[in-house]
């Protein structure tokens, strides 16, 4: 299978619902448009540290993340962003490592998208192009 990219946008969660509440100027809310790798044998995402300092995002925690080769490493994890996709968003909490980002199975799940691998792009799942179906 190809490798799967595509174009998202990222924004700092909590300056998105600050500004929905009048308590910060909508054009002062951190997002950034940029190429993110569907990794879909990856279950969390990561943004690289240069991404979460351009977002303003506190770090409030670390965990353990594990790569391909079964290292092990201590990494950060921010506060809530979000990641919009073909129109659909939702909210994450990344681990901060790397050069790219990356986007993880949930991801593409809680978007209700799916990976076409003869095309090497993302497509709706159950639901249509305009409308996700959301299982529960």
């Amino acid at each position: 299978m190809g490798q799967v990219h595509v174009q998202v946008i990222l924004t700092n969660h909590r300056e998105a619902v600050m500004a929905q509440f009048g308590q910060l100027d909508p054009h002062r809310v951190h997002r950034y448009a940029t190429e993110a790798l569907i990794d879909t044998g990856a279950t969390r995402s990561v943004i690289p540290p240069a991404v979460a300092d351009r977002l303003g995002l506190f770090r409030i925690r670390r965990t353990d993340a594990q790569y391909a080769d079964s290292r092990v490493e201590e990494v950060d994890v921010t506060e809530a962003v979000m990641v919009e996709i073909l129109g659909r968003e939702t909210a994450i909490l990344p681990m901060v490592l790397g050069e790219r980002v990356l986007l993880g199975v949930t991801v593409v799940a809680e978007l209700d998208l799916t990976v076409d691998c003869k095309r090497n792009r993302l497509v709706p799942y159950q639901g249509t192009q305009d409308q996700p179906v959301f299982r529960v």
